[in-house]
């Protein structure tokens, strides 16, 4: 979910363990505030463009072991499927876009490394997300003169609840960025320790 913390995460997990970060495009985004703009022109260019990013990113992460990327290919169709839902992507804009993710999700499964070894679902309660994303203060973001905007956030955040349950591509695990915010550096220290240990499980 925006707003929650992810790619502070993603950078001390990387830091933590001397590999690369790999961060989804949002400031060199053309595409992105057009989409706040006006949802139901850009929701499947939006959706297109995200997903050639990160498909070329997560072949990029599997090539070496340990790499960390802030978002991921599997949780994708999620963002497609609500602005289906909303009306911003037709029938057949979906049908395209599942159809091209089916074919790059075969793809991925002819590299050595076929999976994450690891998902870290960040996760805090709505009135933190909603805290965090005006306190970032990116203008296309913003949802105090917006409920829509606002309802769309809910929707989204109540979506990757069911989507980490539902999730079963590789192990997974919650970290609590609620609980342990990680503008403190003890609760980094807490933070990387769960990761660590979860990643010693599986070895």
């Amino acid at each position: 979910m925006i707003g929650v913390g992810k790619t502070t995460l993603t950078g001390l997990i990387a830091k933590h363990l001397g590999t690369e970060a790999f961060f989804e495009p949002v400031g060199d985004n053309p595409v992105l505030p057009l989409y706040y703009a006006d949802p139901k022109q850009y929701g499947f260019l939006l959706q297109i463009y995200f997903l050639n990013k990160r498909f070329a990113m997560i072949k990029k992460a599997l090539a070496d072991d340990n790499n960390v990327l802030d978002r991921s290919i599997y949780e994708d169709a999620l963002f497609t499927q609500e602005n289906h839902r909303e009306g911003n992507i037709t029938d057949a804009e979906l049908a395209v876009y599942m159809d091209l993710l089916d074919h790059m999700m075969a793809e991925l499964q002819t590299m050595e490394k076929r999976r994450p070894d690891l998902m870290v679902f960040a996760n805090a309660d709505f009135d933190t997300i909603l805290y965090r994303i005006k306190k970032r203060g990116r203008d296309y973001e913003q949802f105090d003169d917006n409920a829509d905007l606002r309802d769309y956030y809910y929707k989204m955040w109540s979506a990757y609840q069911q989507w980490y349950q539902d999730y079963d591509a590789s192990p997974k695990m919650t970290v609590d960025l609620q609980t342990y915010n990680l503008e403190e550096p003890a609760n980094q220290k807490i933070v990387l320790a769960q990761i660590d240990d979860a990643l010693a499980k599986l070895k």
